[in-house]
This record gives C-alpha cells, sequence and structure tokens, in this order.
C-alpha cells in the first residue's frame, strides 16, 4: 500500500510534467508564428530563383556560341577536383525533432563519398549544429557562421559565398556544394545537396521547349555575366538559408506540438496513478480507525 510520501511524491512530478508541458506549448507558438514569416520569405524568394536561372540559361547559352569551348567567366570554369568543399547548413539550436540529425547524415554522406576521389575536403558551416558535428568529425573548417538570426537579410549572407567564390577563382577550390533543407511543407523538410561552383546553367528539361526568340543584348552576354553570375551564386545561398530557416521553424513547431502532448498524455497518466494510490492511502486510514475502535470495544 502507498504511503503518504509516494503520493506526494506522484503530486509532485504531475506538477513537474504540467510546467513542461506550458513551456513547450509557448516554444511551440513562438515557433509557429516565426514560421508563418520564414515561410513566406522562402516561398518569396523561389519565383526570382526561378526567372534567375532561366535568364542564366538564356545568356550562357548565346554567350558560349561566340566563345566555343573557353569558359567566359571564372565562375563556369571547369577543372580537375582536387579540393572539395561543402556549405553545410544547419541551425544554432535544438528542439527540432531529426532535422539537423537528418541534415547533418545527408552532407557527411557526400563528404566522406568525396575523401577517396579528391586532395581535401573542407567544410563551411553555417549554424553551431553543423559545426560541432563536422569538428568532431575532424573535417577541415574553411569559415564558420553562427547567430545569423531568425530572419537574416541578403547582405548578412553575403560573405559566405563570397569566401567561396574568391577560393574558387583564386584555384583554391575546385568544387563547391551547399547543403540545406527544403521547406515542403510543416510536417516535411528535405535534405537537399545541390552544386554551386563552377556554376552550371541550368539545362532544358525533356519536354520542355526553348523559347525561339532571338534577343539583343546590350551590354554583350558576356559583359552581363561578369555582372550575373555573382548574383546567382549570392542569390542560391540566400535561397538556401531562407529554406532552412523555414524548414527550422516548421520541424520546431511539429516536435513543440509533440512534446506538449506526450507531456499531457504523461499528466493524464500520473493523475490516474495519483487517484489510485490516494484512493488506497484513504482507505488504509479507514481500515486502520475501524480496526482501532473494534479492538476497544473488545476491550
Amino acid at each position: 500500500m502507498p504511503g503518504g510520501g509516494t503520493v506526494r511524491a506522484i503530486k509532485q512530478r504531475i506538477g513537474a510534467v504540467e510546467n513542461t508541458s506550458k513551456v513547450t506549448r509557448a516554444m511551440e507558438l513562438v515557433a509557429a508564428s516565426k514560421m508563418r514569416r520564414a515561410q513566406d520569405r522562402a516561398l518569396s524568394a523561389r519565383p526570382y530563383a526561378t526567372q534567375m536561372r532561366q535568364v542564366l540559361e538564356q545568356l550562357s547559352s548565346y554567350a558560349s556560341q561566340s566563345s566555343g569551348d573557353e569558359a567566359i567567366h571564372p565562375l563556369l570554369a571547369q577543372r580537375e577536383i582536387k579540393n572539395f568543399a561543402l556549405i553545410h547548413i544547419t541551425s544554432d539550436r535544438g528542439l527540432a525533432g531529426g532535422l539537423n540529425a537528418n541534415m547533418n547524415r545527408a552532407s557527411a554522406s557526400v563528404t566522406l563519398e568525396r575523401q577517396p576521389e579528391v586532395d581535401q575536403v573542407s567544410v563551411l558551416s553555417v549554424g553551431r549544429k553543423g559545426r560541432d558535428f563536422f569538428r568532431r568529425a575532424g573535417f577541415p573548417m574553411l569559415a564558420e557562421f553562427t547567430e545569423l538570426g531568425d530572419f537574416p537579410s541578403s547582405s548578412d549572407v553575403l560573405p559566405i559565398a563570397r569566401i567561396v567564390m574568391e577560393d574558387y577563382i583564386a584555384g583554391n577550390l575546385d568544387q563547391v556544394f551547399i547543403g540545406f533543407q527544403t521547406f515542403v511543407n510543416p510536417a516535411v523538410q528535405r535534405p537537399t545537396i545541390r552544386q554551386i561552383l563552377p556554376v552550371q546553367p541550368p539545362e532544358v528539361e525533356e519536354g520542355e521547349e526553348r523559347a525561339a526568340v532571338d534577343f539583343i543584348f546590350e551590354p554583350s552576354p558576356e559583359a552581363l555575366l561578369s555582372t550575373l553570375l555573382p548574383r546567382y551564386v549570392e542569390m542560391q545561398v540566400f535561397e538556401a538559408i531562407l529554406e532552412a530557416q523555414a524548414s527550422e521553424q516548421s520541424a520546431r513547431m511539429v516536435a513543440m506540438r509533440q512534446a506538449t502532448d506526450a507531456a499531457n498524455d504523461m499528466v493524464a497518466d500520473l493523475t490516474l496513478t495519483y487517484n489510485k494510490a490516494r484512493q488506497e492511502l484513504i482507505t488504509g486510514e479507514l481500515l486502520d480507525i475501524v480496526g482501532g475502535k473494534a479492538a476497544l470495544e473488545q476491550g
């Protein structure tokens, strides 16, 4: 039969779980509010990114016709891959379910696959979770960025793109990939690995026809590409960070909702246990009283 200490312990446990439930519920509401804004920013950037890829494809095709096989810009230059780099984007904070673990796993598979093929694999980490993961794995860190905030601007992420572009033009890097979580919906985030250097102009997909329009460019396509290509790389990095931010807030909202539901279920179970223990305690006390009264009457 449970004693008074057991009943008090169960009651204290219920109070602790209820307090946890209040915290996770508050975190869920905060994440939901941030998610809506982050989702709007990510979805708003997609049409711009799509249009920029189309313009780049058109310019590259015209410039290639005039230049032949030579690279018309250093960011388009193809060379033997000796130094490979990965821009790895995760969050600074946890409590987001399996979001960071899934991204770390996807990026690790790419880097481990590349290691036997190249002289060096380095990582540029964005976010503490990815930085700590690759530090433990012993990979050289090209650079690290943390505390970008929940809603970084394009100027906040420019240094990331400029580091890899400058190293690529200088010949210190031969290929650069970027890894991030693509926002699909609040319940689904998909790890994505994409090459950003050398820039690969988008190709026309099967079944899609190229617009039969002869444009007149002023200035020349080569001059336009010299301005557009760096902006294109910067746009890809910024788009990836927006997608990662929307994914982080979505995953955190879902994780906190599940934690709140689990806490509420635990409170219900503990309340049932508390009521049973309290009833057994009361029944035991009544039996003691009845037994004592019977003993007095017999005496």
